[in-house]
């Protein structure tokens, strides 16, 4: 293939990922806030803090205290210039202003020491509330997405959920400390210290603030150009983290195909695009805070040289002009400080929009206002008319009229080819997606109408891909009866024919297994699924192709075992291999969602259908299929 040939496959396949990357944004909402929506969005933000309230008093308390005690310092360093210049000129008067300037300074060490203590309470207390409302978040995002349907999470990457329940939520904690609290302090450093030079001398209180309009605006038009590319660098380590989860998951694969080179371009290449953004905002950032330095220091200029003249001309004193321009320092970093605050509500109203927007989804899936826990008597599971349509596809109805009726101690198995709806089938039951048509119930209990706990509880599915957890093979089999007994977990996993091989391990069932189960093969995790769904006893069995990875010996010893097992329930079996399912009471085979034919395994052969083509294609010999596809030599 040529080199131009291999760019422009490169680049199809980074438009793909790209074309991926919106889709699943335009899935998440993932939209620049209105001030509407902002502002309520600020306003959620601290009602939760306001459920901290002793928390929140003394944030707000030790925040007035401390700005009015740092208030006193200009004034105690002014007056104490003054006494020093009456110290200097001796006598009587020089002494008694010595003894005043040491109670001065011993005055201007307490205020600093208070305000010390103070601030530490501001800061103590303004974090335990952030704190607070992170634990609080990171709970109520962890149980949405526990609950949120199946059909969420088939179109929304995980990577995705990861930046919310991190970055976003980050940018909700902090807001109480870097915003909220900042308003108080900022009201009463910039207010009343405006105030306090402003009746000092009009004059000069005029020139020392000259700075502060300049600044402010400077620094929101600055945080504000910082709030929009947020955002978008939001969405760009989204991306980044979304490749990383990728790579991780599929590291095998990778390394399989020798496509490390691949990886490392993508990921440089989104890499590079999250730099870029991120430069951009720092050249933001420096040129907004060279131009308001720039703007103090002329302010601090103008008071030096109006309020220098003012003192030669005996107009004011030289303790008042120190007071000036002590002001004018501690007024410096609060009036830049009003960017951080803006940036903080800009930050906290784009993160808080992206992670409510995630917390207020509706839940498909859930239990009605009345519903009850089911109740198995009989046991009979019946599909009736059973039409069913994936919220993504449209119109594209993926079941139809499946009808059907299976009875406790029976055997049902669906067959069909790749896409003909048979996992659907399965999902449908334990409710992963609700019908789109008709109704299933079980003994008579439309299972809308029952609890989802007791539902699931009944109804167990064994997936074809098997995940485990890492952590030992002993609590992924009990991962549904965390206090099940050790020979119950034998049982079980001798039942799935695993035991003897988890006996030849050298530490047994307390083996760890490696991340999603990487240690065993594919048999053995599907046998290990096997194992903890028996554990939790359901009334109705379902395994979704969930034997394909096993070898034909090995899946004859498990139907052996399960014989006993599958008397008192409802076994639904799916699978492409007919050896696994020829045993069965009642076999169904599916095509383009519809039930097309169904029987017996020798009723099915006898009608000479689909499913005597499938049986004639999986096992008669490969030489008379040959034969009849006119494979000899002849």
């Amino acid at each position: 293939m040529s080199s131009d040939a291999t760019g422009d496959a490169a680049k199809r396949r980074d438009a793909a990922f790209s074309k991926t990357y919106s889709a699943d944004k335009a899935l998440l909402h993932v939209k620049a806030a209105g001030w509407g929506r902002g502002l309520s969005t600020i306003l959620r933000i601290t009602r939760m803090s306001l459920r901290h309230p002793w928390q929140v008093a003394i944030a707000i308390v030790s925040t007035f205290i401390a700005a009015s005690l740092q208030l006193l310092i200009p004034q105690l360093l002014g007056q104490a210039v003054d006494q020093t210049q009456t110290v200097v000129t001796g006598g009587e008067a020089g002494a008694l202003a010595e003894n005043a300037l040491l109670m001065t300074a011993l005055m201007l060490l307490g205020v600093s020491v208070a305000r010390g203590i103070f601030t530490l309470l501001q800061n103590y207390y303004a974090e335990s509330v952030g704190h607070h409302i992170g634990y609080e978040l990171r709970l109520a995002c962890y149980e949405k997405i526990q609950r949120l349907n199946f059909s969420f999470h088939d179109q929304v990457h995980s990577g995705d959920l990861i930046t919310i329940g991190l970055l976003d939520l980050e940018g909700v904690r902090m807001f109480f400390s870097t915003g909220l609290i900042r308003v108080f302090l900022l009201s009463v450093l910039i207010g009343v210290g405006a105030y306090l030079l402003l009746s000092t001398n009009l004059v000069l209180g005029l020139l020392a603030l000259s700075f502060v309009p300049f600044v402010a605006w400077r620094s929101a038009t600055a945080q504000m150009k910082l709030r929009l590319t947020w955002r978008e660098l939001q969405e760009r380590l989204a991306v980044l983290t979304r490749v990383m989860d990728e790579n991780l998951g599929g590291i095998r694969v990778v390394r399989a195909f020798a496509a490390q080179a691949y990886e490392m371009a993508k990921f440089d290449k989104w890499s590079k695009y999250a730099l870029e953004l991120a430069h951009d905002r720092v050249g933001i950032r420096v040129r907004a805070t060279s131009l308001m330095t720039f703007s103090f220091f002329a302010a601090m200029g103008l008071v030096l040289w109006i309020g220098g003249g003012m003192v030669i001309e005996g107009e004011i004193t030289v303790g008042t002009l120190a007071t000036f321009l002590t002001f004018m320092t501690i007024l410096q970093m609060p009036v830049r400080q009003l960017g951080m605050m803006v940036n903080s509500f800009a930050r906290a109203s784009t993160c808080g929009t992206r992670l409510f927007a995630l917390l207020d989804l509706d839940i498909a899936i859930k239990d009605k206002p009345d519903a009850k826990p089911l109740t198995v008597t009989e046991g009979t599971l019946r599909f009736d008319n059973v039409g069913f349509v994936y919220p993504e596809t449209g119109d594209n109805r993926v079941l139809k009229n499946i009808s059907f009726e299976a009875r406790r101690g029976e055997t049902l198995a669906i067959v069909g080819p790749p896409g003909s709806g048979k996992s659907t089938i399965a999902h449908l039951i334990p409710r992963f997606y609700d019908v789109t048509e008709g109704r299933i119930t079980i003994d008579g209990q439309d299972i809308r109408d029952v609890t989802l706990a007791s539902l699931r509880h009944a109804v167990a599915v064994v997936q074809q891909d098997a995940f485990l957890f890492t952590t030992t093979i002993e609590n992924n089999i009990a991962y549904g009866d965390p206090w099940a007994r050790e020979n119950r977990i034998e049982r079980a996993s001798d039942s799935a024919q695993l035991h003897n091989y988890v006996l030849g391990l050298p530490h047994g069932y307390r083996t760890i297994v490696g991340e999603r189960g990487v240690s065993l093969s594919g048999g053995q995790r599907q046998r290990l699924s096997i194992a903890r769904t028996i554990m939790l006893r359901p009334d109705i069995l379902v395994f979704d192709d969930s034997t394909a990875a096993i070898d034909a010996a090995t899946e004859q010893r498990i139907r052996g075992a399960m014989k006993q097992y599958a008397r008192d329930r409802i076994t639904i079996i799916i699978a492409h291999r007919l050896s696994s399912l020829m045993h069965a009471d009642q076999i169904l085979f599916v095509e383009n969602g519809e039930i097309v034919e169904r029987g017996t395994h020798e009723e099915l052969l006898d009608k000479g259908g689909r499913y005597k083509a499938l049986y004639d294609l999986q096992v008669r010999p490969g030489d008379e299929m040959l034969e009849e596809m006119g494979g000899g030599e002849n």
